[in-house]
C-alpha cells in the first residue's frame, strides 16, 4: 500500500523560507511523477512544483525562482524548498503521487496518491 506523508509546514513572515517533506512507502517501481500542490480557502488546488523519474522538473509562474523540487531516492523522501514567501504562498500544502506515468501532467486529477497536508502560514 503506497503512503504519502508530509512535513514540514508552519508559519513565517514574509520574505522567509521552509522546506517541505514527504515520505512515501510502500512504492518500489521507477516509474513516477512526484507533484507539490497547495489549496488557500475559496480556491482551486494549484500544482507548484513537479518531478518526474528522469529528474525533470517543472514550476508555474507563480513560484518559479523561489520554489525548487528535489529528491532523496535513497531516502525514498521528496523536499520543496520555498525561499521569499510571501503572503499568498499561504495554504495547506500536498504533496501527491502519479505512479502511472514517468512524465508529469500538470493537473491534480491524474495523481493517485495523496498526503494529508501540511499548512504554510505567510504572514506579512
Amino acid at each position: 500500500q503506497v503512503q504519502v506523508v508530509e512535513s514540514g509546514g508552519g508559519s513565517v513572515q514574509a520574505g522567509g523560507s521552509l522546506r517541505l517533506s514527504c515520505g512515501v512507502t510502500g512504492y518500489v517501481g521507477t516509474t513516477y511523477c512526484m507533484g507539490w500542490f497547495r489549496q488557500a480557502p475559496g480556491k482551486e488546488r494549484e500544482g507548484v512544483a513537479f518531478i518526474d523519474s528522469a529528474r525533470r522538473t517543472a514550476y508555474p509562474d507563480s513560484v518559479r525562482g523561489r520554489f525548487t523540487i528535489s529528491q532523496d531516492n535513497a531516502k525514498n523522501t521528496l523536499y520543496l524548498q520555498m525561499n521569499s514567501l510571501r503572503p499568498e504562498d499561504t495554504a495547506m500544502y500536498y504533496c501527491a503521487a502519479d505512479l502511472r506515468r514517468d512524465f508529469c501532467v500538470f493537473e491534480h486529477r491524474v495523481f493517485d496518491y495523496w498526503g494529508q497536508g501540511t499548512q504554510v502560514t505567510v504572514s506579512s
